[in-house]
């Protein structure tokens, strides 16, 4: 059993998800984190710790080798590592929710204290792509900011939600790290510098990420999710009840390959083949995980794994050697594997004892009516699906309908019998992001028992997804059922029902772009990716598509003109974009430029944009009062003590109640201070948003160009600008 080498208290309550380790005067390794009083704690075992003097660290007074270290902010993240070159030692970096602060631990001193108007949610250090000098990269409101140690700003791009966890990692092998971004909207993003080349839908928000070996990485959702990607392709996945704190690649078993560290809501530490996601190691605290980091805290040559608790429990791991092989579990793990494996063997006894009545049955021809209980079904019994738009009563009711069958479930003849008609005795589904829980299951009633079963989907976003399929098939007086297997995709855009173009409006909004392809082409990638009727047929260019969402019942026009030209009108600028990235993926353009106008969307766009600057103002306005306040006070204290000391009570009481006053007007300035920050916080992001929805309209450098020419419009404050770049692609007129 692999056993802590080392274990300490710290005297301080820690502040999950906010754990790093540096060594901050370059030699030796110290441990920081947030405390829930709202403080950086530094523990510093082997250094002297920050130097005296300083503005922010003062000592611990309940244990030498800590210092704590005054934000005067909730802390939301926090990393170390090398920001300057030059200084060759780690720098620690601070987030809240308004700033960014660069601190010199060694030094006691700020490198750089930042205002990032967005929000710090996750920090991410070290280098990215081609930019020469290392980042400080924090992801906050629907943006992506990266800072040099002088905190100059040379990264900026915007996602697509609130950003939550950040990751820099290799993932097209070219020997240059990529951004991975998780966020709310349930995706994996990756930046390839400002450039987004790959995303993946998962189930939940994406709250952890963890760079692993090669293009491997692994994350964590907030439903307890955790599991490993390469590239694209999800490896593995499990799903617990608790939720996952902090996860880390650590080389635990001395395999030369990184497993996938977790650390858990219920004080669990587990390790998982970054292959199978199997659990090689385990260990139980009395409190939730904080943090998992890795280093020589030892200062022996060897690099430990260091676990984190929020009570402040700390305790560090050395890889097993290889005489355990592998094997890092204790004798009472390796019990339950036997009784597992134990419980498999008999479970699969019982299915081969089945499986050798079934045979007897089919040998002996006059058992199979009068024994159909058994369920043996004849031999070349298929299970087939179709998908299809239902419309329902009204716009509230449709759905996309699956329609499960067997191919001898209806009756061939009147003189057919009928122990040869099976019946679908239960279907389970497996879909992502479809059915609660990923899962459903339809049982029908004994009394409507038949060989066809229509299940209605109605997917909530435009993504495309597997549906995995188990039916039980059988008689309808078996016990005994064949289980079928299948998986049929459903199309990204099949929630749009094929309709004609003279039933509806045309939508005023259009997106348009010029392409070189052969109109064949983009009938094929409207075949694949929309739900069309077998009877669907398209003239030759110029001909058009309407659609009509099955959710809102809003418009969907697709025109194809000679030559390649191709017009989408949509109200809805997100669906515009989804069809313009999917149209470029299947016709392989690297390039697009569109023209494109939502004068809605727009409008209200320019409201927010007035929003934003009256917040401004507003807190300039009341920062300034709390300002005038605050000398007020300090004023006041000095005449009060004054009159204490000099025997005027009258006086002294006067300057209190006035005191009094003052601190109850500053009460309630903080008050509308934070709604006003709240507000402010919303129609940024209600701004970074926009731009991200320009930038999807568009396809590789064009989508650069635009996110960037918007960024320098807002900075400008030239609206007028803004919104030509959204429509035109460019700046000038």
């Amino acid at each position: 059993m692999l056993v802590p080498v080392f274990t300490l208290k710290l005297s301080h309550k820690l502040q999950p998800r906010t754990v790093a380790l540096g060594r901050f005067d370059g030699a030796h390794p110290c441990l920081a984190a947030a405390t829930q009083a709202g403080k950086v704690l530094v523990h510093s075992p082997h250094a002297p710790g920050p130097r005296t003097g300083g503005s922010r660290a003062a000592p611990s007074s309940q244990d030498a080798h800590v210092a704590l270290l005054s934000i005067n902010q909730a802390v939301t993240c926090l990393a170390a590592g090398p920001l300057r070159a030059a200084l060759q030692r780690d720098c620690l970096l601070v987030g809240t929710r308004t700033h960014l602060l660069a601190y010199d631990v060694h030094l006691n001193s700020d490198l750089f204290y930042r205002e990032v108007s967005d929000g710090a949610n996750a920090i991410v250090l070290g280098k990215l792509g081609d930019i020469p000098a290392p980042l400080a990269i924090i992801g906050g409101n629907c943006a992506l900011q990266g800072f040099d140690y002088e905190g100059n700003d040379l990264f900026w791009t915007v996602t697509g939600d609130n950003v939550r966890s950040l990751a820099l990692c290799d993932f097209d092998g070219d020997g240059k790290t990529e951004l991975l971004v998780g966020s709310e909207d349930f995706d994996i993003r990756v930046f390839k510098e400002d450039e987004m080349v790959a995303e993946m839908s998962e189930t939940e928000t994406v709250t952890a990420l963890s760079p692993m070996y090669g293009s491997r990485f692994g994350y964590a959702l907030s439903n307890g999710t955790v599991g490993v990607y390469d590239r694209t392709s999800r490896y593995w996945r499990i799903k617990s009840k608790n939720h996952a704190m902090s996860i880390h690649a650590f080389d635990l078993n001395s395999d030369g390959v990184c497993e996938l560290i977790t650390g858990w809501s219920n004080g669990k530490v587990d390790a998982r083949s970054d292959r199978t996601g199997e659990v090689i190691f385990k260990d139980n605290f009395a409190s939730s995980i904080a943090g998992v980091v890795e280093g020589d805290y030892r200062m022996d040559g060897s690099t430990q794994l260091i676990c984190c608790s929020v009570d402040g429990e700390v305790r560090g791991y050395l890889p097993g050697g290889e005489e355990m092989k592998g094997n890092l579990m204790d004798t009472c793990a390796e019990q339950d594997m036997i009784r597992e494996l134990s419980q498999k063997k008999q479970n699969l006894l019982l299915e081969l004892r089945n499986y050798e009545e079934n045979a007897k049955a089919e040998l002996s021809p006059q058992l199979k009516e009068a024994d159909g209980q058994r369920g043996v079904i004849p031999a070349n019994t298929q299970l087939q699906t179709s998908l299809s738009v239902n419309l329902g009563s009204d716009s509230q009711s449709a759905h996309v309908e699956l329609c499960i069958s067997t191919t001898n479930g209806e009756p061939q003849s009147a003189t057919t019998t009928t122990y040869l008609h099976t019946i679908i005795r239960a279907v389970l589904i497996f879909a992502e992001g479809i059915f609660e829980g990923e899962s459903h299951v339809v049982h029908p009633d004994l009394q409507n028992l038949s060989g066809c079963i229509r299940v209605p989907l109605t997917p909530p976003k435009d993504v495309p997804v597997d549906l995995h399929i188990k039916a039980f098939v059988g008689y309808r007086n078996s016990t005994q059922f064949y289980v079928f297997e299948l998986t049929r995709q459903l199309p990204r855009f099949s929630m749009y029902a094929l309709s004609s173009p003279d039933s509806a409006t045309e939508p005023l909004s259009f997106v348009s772009c010029a392409t070189n392809e052969r109109p064949q082409r983009i009938v094929m990638w409207l075949n694949q990716s929309f739900l069309l009727p077998e009877d669907a047929e398209f003239q030759s260019a110029p001909f058009q598509v309407c659609f009509t969402s099955l959710r809102n019942a809003g418009q969907l026009l697709i025109k194809i003109k000679p030559g390649g030209e191709i017009s989408i009108s949509t109200d809805d600028i997100d669906l515009a974009g989804d069809i313009i990235q999917s149209m470029a993926s299947f016709l392989a353009i690297e390039d697009l430029q569109v023209e494109a106008d939502f004068p809605a969307y727009f409008e209200e766009l320019r409201k927010v944009l007035v929003k934003v600057d009256e917040h401004h103002s507003v807190n300039q306005r009341l920062t300034a009062d709390m300002a005038d306040h605050s000398n007020l006070i300090r004023v006041m204290l000095v005449q009060a003590e004054d009159a204490r000391l000099l025997g005027d009570m009258k006086n002294m009481k006067a300057r209190y109640v006035e005191l009094y006053d003052l601190n109850r007007d500053l009460i309630n300035q903080y008050k509308i201070r934070c709604n006003n920050h709240t507000e402010l916080l919303n129609n940024l992001k209600a701004v970074n948003q926009a731009i991200q929805r320009a930038g999807r309209l568009r396809v590789g450098k064009p989508k650069a160009q635009v996110i960037a020419a918007c960024r320098d419009a807002i900075r400008s404050n030239n609206f007028n600008t803004l919104f030509r770049i959204m429509r035109s692609g460019v700046a000038s007129s």
